[in-house]
């Protein structure tokens, strides 16, 4: 065979064992970013759990989506909590320290007193993936704390800015007795102050044993959620906290929720 032939038999073979090579490389790292912390969906929980749901609604056999909020307390917040009342409906808040805790704690007390679930949200809002362990535990602990002094409860539900968590995160989150909560509709509420936007991309969005996330602290989004509230209900769903929704399951420590 030819010098010529034989070099380049040779060259294609390094493209083709090199490209085969870097795949494997890219498909060991996407399963190790996906497989690093446990996670599963609200109905999945339900189906794994026994037992007896607490309360009126039971989401085995109601067709349930969750009510979330991030960001408060705020001063728009006793709105939200008006609006909430008005209807006789309970959410999840998952509140932020610096800026909210801090200054309204007040309203906090009220979320609580009203019998809303608060969940943990760090209190500087940082993305925890971008932290070393003792910084992303700060972050969680000194919230913890905060929320039980005013509330006497302590969190066991947390919401991880940006959504993002990894391993550490996870192991951060078992030991302080934290599930991580992520949502499968958000009204990106953060970019716009048009409350009929606000609303059109939630009901979009939604769909049975989903997680809606909103911020009470935008503009837009508190005078929506009445229109969310009526169209949500008139499409057959029932509007729950986030553990009623994974009930008769209970929240497990470390474990990552997504619809």
């Amino acid at each position: 065979m030819p010098s010529s032939k034989r070099t380049r038999r040779s060259r294609i073979g390094v493209t083709i064992a090199t490209a085969a090579a870097t795949a494997l490389a890219v498909a060991l790292t996407l399963a190790l970013t996906v497989t690093t912390y446990e996670h599963t969906s609200p109905r999945a929980a339900r189906v794994e759990a026994s037992g007896s749901v607490a309360g009126d609604v039971d989401c085995r056999r109601a067709k349930c989506v969750a009510l979330s909020f991030d960001g408060g307390p705020s001063p728009t917040t006793p709105g939200l909590l008006d609006i909430l009342e008005q209807n006789g409906l309970h959410a999840t808040f998952f509140v932020q320290g610096r800026g909210h805790i801090a200054k309204y704690p007040d309203i906090l007390r009220r979320i609580s007193d009203e019998g809303h679930e608060i969940g943990n949200h760090t209190w500087n809002h940082p993305r925890l993936t971008d932290l070393d362990d003792a910084d992303a535990r700060q972050e969680l602990t000194r919230t913890q704390e905060a929320i039980e002094k005013i509330t006497g409860t302590r969190p066991v539900l947390m919401r991880p800015p940006e959504g993002r968590t990894n391993r550490h995160v996870a192991e951060i989150c078992r030991d302080l007795g934290l599930a991580q909560i992520l949502w499968s509709v958000t009204a990106k509420d953060y970019e716009t102050t048009d409350s009929a936007l606000i609303t059109q991309r939630v009901l979009d969005q939604t769909h049975r044993d989903g997680i809606i996330l909103l911020h009470d602290l935008h503009k837009g989004t508190v005078p929506a959620v009445p229109g969310i509230i009526k169209a949500l209900e008139q499409r057959g769903y029932t509007l729950v906290t986030v553990s009623q929704l994974l009930a008769p399951a209970q929240p497990r420590p470390g474990m990552v929720y997504r619809p």
